[in-house]
């Protein structure tokens, strides 16, 4: 096993639940998705864990809420992004 299977990005997880939000009512197929994904991943700092007890413990209400802020607009961004790819 390797220690990078123990080290995780909070934003990932951040960026997924909001990619889910946005296009609920859509339908993409995964590729479009996972390369969403990323384009918002490289808008938005590493912010690394081992546990989600230390985010947790280290992270304030209002750090939290700038980061889902932070989130949401990265992936509201990749998606124009994304979609002005796929008409070109």
């Amino acid at each position: 096993m390797s220690i990078l299977d123990n080290v995780y990005n909070y934003y990932e997880k951040l960026v997924l639940e909001e990619l889910a939000a946005q296009t609920e009512n859509q339908t993409r197929d995964e590729e479009f998705l996972t390369d969403t994904a990323c384009v918002a991943l490289n808008h938005l700092p590493a912010r690394y864990f081992r546990h989600g007890v230390d985010m947790a413990f280290y992270l304030s209400s209002d750090d939290f809420l700038n980061m889902k802020k932070e989130a949401e607009s990265a992936v509201r961004g990749a998606l124009e992004h994304m979609e002005k790819s796929d008409r070109q």
